[in-house]
């Protein structure tokens, strides 16, 4: 009895080994963000990969869709972690409308943790051309790429 006890330990140790990488890795979204995709594609890939909530938590007057990371998905950008993804294509179903004027026909991006000099310093060593906004002095930083 001890033997298959300790032998199922094994089985469960091993089984755990090979599948923490896949749940403790980052996922990186640098590549996305080199801006010369679209939003639908953008925010569609991370939807159907489920790292995201299908539902945003809040939508912008200018229709930035703000979606919440699905949690332990560990999303990181330029080796931040990531707190929203953002995203709006205009007459795209994924998309809520906000109030006001849309930001453009199709914008995405994230919003990070992260002081905005240093995030701004790492998306260009990387070479995209995202728009890096501070919004919270010192803590939280928007990345955008607006157009196309």
């Amino acid at each position: 009895m001890r033997k298959v006890a300790v032998h199922a330990l094994i089985a469960l140790a091993t089984g755990g080994v090979m599948f923490t990488p896949v749940l403790c890795r980052a996922y990186e979204l640098d590549p996305q963000l080199d801006c010369k995709s679209n939003a639908h594609d953008y925010i569609s890939q991370l939807l159907n990969s489920q790292y995201i909530e299908p539902n945003p938590m809040r939508v912008e007057a200018n229709s930035i869709n703000a979606f919440r990371p699905i949690r332990g998905s560990n999303l990181t950008a330029f080796g931040f972690r990531v707190y929203a993804v953002l995203g709006y294509e205009h007459d795209d179903a994924i998309f809520r409308k906000g109030s006001g004027e849309p930001i453009s026909d199709s914008a995405y991006g994230v919003v990070v943790n992260g002081p905005a000099e240093t995030v701004e310093s790492r998306v260009r060593e990387a070479g995209s051309g995202a728009i890096v906004k501070q919004v919270v002095p010192l803590l939280i930083t928007a990345i955008l790429c607006d157009g196309r």
